[in-house]
């Protein structure tokens, strides 16, 4: 299921980005911190539902989006502190499943706060409404998901060449659909570290960290009710070194362990982590490289998480001062557990492979035209009751601001 970018139908398309185009060119900002935006556009995918490709023969696979975006950014300095916000409204209608239609919401702020010249950090938090993906459970009906984030982090430099810092934050996670509210939940994380900053601008540091999981609804398999709550402890090395003037490497890895609990049979531990490496050895062309090895929920009936190992590609060439082309490919395994209380002997684990091409085109300052074309391919696990699909998909958007 595609994100927050589905787009509006190509007969308005025209009409509406000459209109948009044009006119917001011509107008003035209405102040240095409140920019209004508009964004319209259109989705065509030949498996929204993410089903097996013998569900053709009973199902209609494919489905055309349109969406419609209003919104506003803010950004206003006062002092040394910075705030930024946005907010958005969308709405999103189907040309088939049209059960799906609903007004998507998305809503964030952050205040960049420094006190004196040691003391700095960032408040914040975001509420987003939006149809959940049909990659993890396939049904018919809506299913909306709304996801809020509240946060609050600080930094002290107490040496020129040494800072701490902590960090505290909360996200909620609530679903429409009666059946899927056993993947309501919500996750705190708590975070301390120390850092040492080179002369270079790069940093090297040590963060300990905790997180703690709670799901308000059990779910039961068969008979079983299982135990979905855990605390996550974390110490990993936090790294952003710029190699050289071209390369920069980010690393947030180390050993994690995961306890249930009630349930001491489900614990895990491991290298944890993420590390990501930007490439720019010309003016013009950037690669983005990223691996990982994480724990992430997962939106389905039957399991709550997973491990998650896989690896990204991704390039973008400014072909010229109004021209970008991207690309990116991307392939994930996810491992699910097993419970001692099952016999299941089939696959454990799903392989997910996908690419996207794009191609966008900003004829003024404020205003981009844009075609993204993706392909997914995933063999699926029955433990997880995940399927094996392909999906195949066109996006065409444009937006402008004022």
């Amino acid at each position: 299921m595609l994100s927050s970018s589905a787009f509006i139908r190509c007969r308005l398309l025209p009409v509406a980005c000459a209109a948009a185009l044009y006119c917001g060119a011509a107008s003035a900002e209405i102040s240095d911190t409140i920019h209004p935006f508009v964004a319209i556009g259109y989705t065509y995918d030949d498996n929204l539902l993410r089903l097996a490709e013998e569900a053709s023969a009973f199902t209609q696979m494919s489905d055309r989006m349109t969406q419609s975006q209003a919104g506003i950014i803010v950004d206003r300095p006062f002092g040394r502190q910075r705030l930024t916000a946005t907010a958005k409204i969308s709405r999103v209608t189907f040309d088939h499943y049209d059960q799906f239609d609903y007004n998507g919401k998305d809503f964030k702020a952050d205040l960049a706060w420094e006190v004196g010249n040691r003391l700095s950090g960032n408040v914040g938090g975001n509420y987003v409404e939006t149809l959940t993906p049909f990659s993890d459970y396939n049904t018919s009906q809506r299913n909306l998901r709304t996801s809020r984030r509240a946060y609050l982090n600080g930094a002290w430099k107490l040496h020129p060449r040494w800072q701490v810092r902590a960090g505290y934050a909360r996200n909620k996670y609530e679903y429409e659909l009666v059946v899927q509210r056993v993947n309501n939940r919500t996750e705190d994380a708590a975070e301390a570290g120390v850092d040492y900053l080179a002369p270079s601008g790069s940093r090297v540091g040590l963060v300990a960290r905790q997180l703690k999981g709670e799901y308000l609804n059990p779910r039961t398999i068969g008979g079983v009710t299982l135990d979905s709550n855990y605390t996550q402890d974390e110490l990993k090395a936090n790294i952003n070194w710029r190699f050289s003037g071209v390369t920069n490497i980010q690393v947030l890895a180390g050993y994690a362990k995961r306890k249930y609990e009630r349930t001491s049979s489900r614990d895990a531990s491991g290298a944890n982590g993420r590390a990501t490496v930007v490439w720019a050895p010309l003016g013009k062309v950037k690669f983005t490289a990223d691996l990982w090895r994480e724990f992430a929920a997962v939106e389905s009936l039957v399991v709550s998480n997973s491990l998650n190992k896989g690896g990204s590609l991704g390039a973008a060439w400014d072909i010229s001062a109004k021209v970008q082309a991207t690309a990116n490919v991307r392939h994930e395994t996810r491992e699910f557990e097993q419970l001692s209380t099952s016999t299941f002997t089939g696959e454990t684990r799903d392989k997910l492979n996908s690419v996207q091409l794009g191609l966008s085109y900003a004829p003024t300052l404020r205003s981009q035209l844009g075609v993204t074309a993706f392909r997914e391919n995933r063999n699926g696990s029955p433990l997880a009751g995940t399927s094996d699909y392909r999906a195949n998909g066109i996006s065409i958007n444009a937006s402008v601001q004022f």
